[in-house]
């Protein structure tokens, strides 16, 4: 039976995907991305492997043309970007995503940060632990407007629950969304057309008490263009729960910028959401190495080029 390579974090040896991949007689190995890698280590991972669950990795096109027996990759979310599809497909290597998998756990995550920018939760929080003890104003978010941009799963299981706080959710033109919300969250996936969609003209088209929420992908957002944004008053704040290069470096501009908040891309990394796509990923990794991928994504990719 073929070799399984698994580099989704969240998933080891002895768990329930682990369990049901051996029960099928499939042989498993182990190596979960924590930071990044060289292409040379993916390759030599890849040595032997039929299949891939994937997490982020960046499957090259070079990497690609090395991994000789690969056939299926499945990416355990949604996103898909880290992958050159276009040339696994020339390769006859199937790709799969798990498309809404996650949505209910980013929309709510979402919401989460419209709360925390509204009421400045973690300045607060870090003012209380330096000895403070903060009492500045929030505001709330009944009667603002909220700005999707993307029509998915997840944006649209965000608006029911921005409208339970009472909030009025534009989403549609892009320059209508920037200049009329008082919250402008990103749920598009990223390509060569969302790659800096929000850059310094988009910026300067919303409301200087503005906040931006990514929750998707971080180049979709100029990141050097927020940053002056924020520190110019152009803006009033954003939350990053993705961002260029991640982990995020060091020296990173979006360091120490007050109104920026950077978090870990956890958006969709709930208890629930990380079960059922380890397994529901198993299972479609199964299918695609049988040849009857659900959720096979090259021929869309390669529709849409």
């Amino acid at each position: 039976m073929p070799t399984i390579l698994i580099t989704t974090d969240y998933l080891s040896p002895g768990d329930e995907v682990d369990v049901y991949l051996t029960g099928l007689g499939f042989t498993t190995r182990h190596s979960p991305l924590r930071g990044s890698r060289s292409a040379g280590e993916l390759v030599a991972l890849l040595d032997g492997v039929e299949g891939a669950l994937i997490a982020n990795e960046p499957l090259s096109a070079q990497v690609l043309e090395r991994a000789r027996s690969l056939r299926a990759v499945v990416r355990t979310g949604v996103g898909y970007d880290s992958v050159d599809v276009a040339a696994a497909g020339k390769l006859g290597i199937s790709v799969s995503n798990l498309p809404g998998i996650n949505a209910n756990a980013v929309a709510e995550y979402t919401i989460a940060l419209l709360l925390a920018q509204a009421r400045d939760l973690v300045g607060m929080a870090a003012g209380v632990a330096a000895g403070g003890w903060p009492r500045r104003d929030g505001f709330e978010l009944r009667g603002k407007t909220l700005g999707i941009i993307g029509r998915g799963a997840v944006a649209q299981r965000v608006r029911p629950l921005a409208e339970a706080f009472g909030m009025t959710v534009v989403d549609g033109d892009l320059d209508t969304v920037l200049r009329e919300s008082d919250f402008v969250s990103v749920h598009t996936a990223l390509n060569e057309r969302t790659r800096h969609l929000i850059d310094a003209a988009a910026l300067a088209t919303m409301k200087p008490s503005a906040h931006l929420i990514n929750t998707a992908r971080g180049p979709i957002v100029d990141s050097a263009a927020l940053v002056a944004a924020v520190r110019s008053g152009q803006i009033a704040g954003a939350a990053l729960d993705v961002v260029d290069v991640e982990p995020l470096p060091a020296d990173s501009p979006l360091r120490g910028v007050d109104g920026i908040t950077v978090y870990s891309h956890m958006a969709g990394q709930t208890a629930e959401a990380r079960r059922d796509a380890g397994l529901l990923g198993a299972r479609e990794l199964v299918a695609a190495l049988a040849g009857k991928p659900l959720h096979r994504i090259n021929e869309h990719v390669e529709e849409n080029a």
